[in-house]
């Protein structure tokens, strides 16, 4: 991801006055805290353009192999793998969702997908977007007010928590790039569900198509993603200060399925969202589970699109960014319709006084509108479904250049705007913990509000609070 290294005026390096130490003085804020803004304009991690993955394609090809996700009409079974293993390798059995991926020559793909009890095959897509100390308490519920929580209605500027709910019992399993190494230093351990952990790796032709599980790599990365989209959702230490979250006593359950560049593959997403369904009809089935997937990619993979339907029958509500690629049009997973998808607003005010991040009350009335739809945030094209949208521009959380150098940064794109929905939906699960995929997707639509001058394709069916989702949900 590329990142703007304009030094904001407010915070600044260890040993400069700074107006952030001095407004909050009283909470003992270190003043050491350098804070950067990433460009609106750059590419979010999130996304990757249809035209970049037809290049990726084409090199691949030009390789002479391709890793291709096949769905079966039926059951694996061994004369159906002795048969395919005739045209290529095959790497991986899904047997949940019937399901595998092999490793073939390009020129086998089509004879691959006329076999009789092939579905669909397709090339795997493209998907884009060590511990010291332990944070003292067990959630953020007491803490900062940032403008982002004041938009979604979780909290106001001098009053903490404005919502009950806090999603105590709810799971929420992020797919992203894993937790920096440092995790322990921004999260309660007891946020951090380490028992239930994973990184998969892999897929592609360039990886030879294998999909394999990586023994605790999930808490090793490097991007940093993963680590900003979970403090959204449960707020993060910021040098001492405890900054708020959506919902701060959810337990998050960090699946790695993107790689070190914030890259990875339709394959082993499909994979991480498989593993999260079996946690919700097994050890999970008790509780309530929500997976937020702040990735996406230009078309809708066969198995991963089988990966969502698997996971939404055993009762996961599955959360994804829009996508970044403006008027280009959607991502997938995102733009499939069973999936709660998010687009990103900013709020008008922003960098209208130099503490605005945190000291900004923003304006409950929605007249006149107080947000706008980023320019990167992705529109809805025909057979595409967008839900709502949230705030995705400028979110201050954790986010580090160098390992061990703890740093927080602003970040925009629709990654950011979708952990706020996943959020809602943890607080809308608390109170109704039997609640489906469809009906939350129905509650956040029906709660949503589609500001003045807003178009559907844009933002969905609006700007949704916390507070009008619980005000409805059953």
């Amino acid at each position: 991801m590329k990142k703007n290294t304009l030094l904001l005026s407010h915070l600044v390096h260890a040993g400069k006055r700074s107006l952030f130490r001095r407004s909050l003085s009283v909470l003992a804020v270190a003043s050491s805290v350098a804070l950067l803004s990433a460009c609106e304009s750059a590419p979010d991690e999130s996304v990757a353009p249809a035209t970049e993955l037809g290049q990726l394609a084409d090199v691949q090809q030009a390789k002479g192999m391709l890793g291709v996700n096949i769905l079966l009409k039926a059951p694996v079974t061994e004369n159906i793998l002795s048969e395919l293993k005739r045209y290529g390798t095959v790497k991986e059995v899904i047997p949940e969702i019937n399901a595998l991926t092999m490793l073939v020559a390009a020129d086998k793909l089509e004879i691959i997908q006329s076999l009789a009890y092939v579905d669909m095959a397709n090339p795997d897509a493209e998907r884009k977007g060590a511990p010291v100390d332990a944070v003292s308490v067990a959630d953020f519920t007491g803490g900062l007010n940032t403008w982002n929580l004041d938009a979604v209605n979780v909290t106001e500027l001098g009053e903490g928590r404005t919502v009950q709910q806090d999603a105590t019992g709810v799971y929420v399993g992020v797919l992203d790039t894993g937790l920096l190494d440092s995790w322990r230093q921004y999260f309660p351990e007891e946020r951090i569900a380490t028992q239930y952990a994973k990184s998969f790796g892999g897929g592609g032709a360039v990886n030879v198509g294998n999909v394999a599980e990586q023994p605790n790599k999930w808490e090793h990365d490097q991007n940093s993603h993963g680590t900003h989209v979970t403090s959204t959702i449960i707020g993060f230490n910021l040098r001492g200060t405890a900054i708020n979250g959506v919902a701060p006593k959810a337990t998050i359950i960090p699946v790695k399925v993107l790689n070190q560049n914030g890259s990875g593959w339709s394959s082993v997403i499909a994979r991480g969202i498989v593993y999260m369904a079996n946690l919700k009809a097994g050890p999970l089935k008790d509780s309530p589970v929500v997976v937020n997937m702040s990735l996406g990619g230009g078309a809708l993979d066969a198995v991963e699109k089988a990966a969502v339907d698997y996971a939404i029958a055993q009762g996961v509500i599955i959360v994804a960014s829009a996508g970044n690629s403006g008027k280009a049009g959607m991502g997938y997973p995102g733009a499939y319709a069973p999936v709660i998808s998010v687009a990103s607003a900013g709020l008008k005010a922003e960098f209208s006084v130099p503490a605005w991040w945190y000291a900004l009350d923003v304006p409950e009335t929605l007249d006149p509108n107080p947000y706008y739809i980023a320019s990167y945030s992705s529109i809805a094209r025909s057979g595409q479904d967008l839900d709502v949208t949230a705030p995705g521009s400028n979110i201050v959380g954790p986010y580090q250049n160098n390992s061990g150098n703890l740093s927080y940064y602003y970040l925009s794109g629709t990654s950011m705007a979708s952990p706020h929905v996943a959020g809602i939906v943890a607080l809308m699960a608390q109170e109704n913990p039997a609640l489906r995929a469809d009906q939350a997707e129905s509650v956040l639509e029906a709660a949503a509000v589609l500001l003045p001058d807003w178009k559907a394709e844009e933002a969905g069916a609006g700007f949704i609070t916390a507070d009008a989702a619980l005000g409805t949900v059953q």
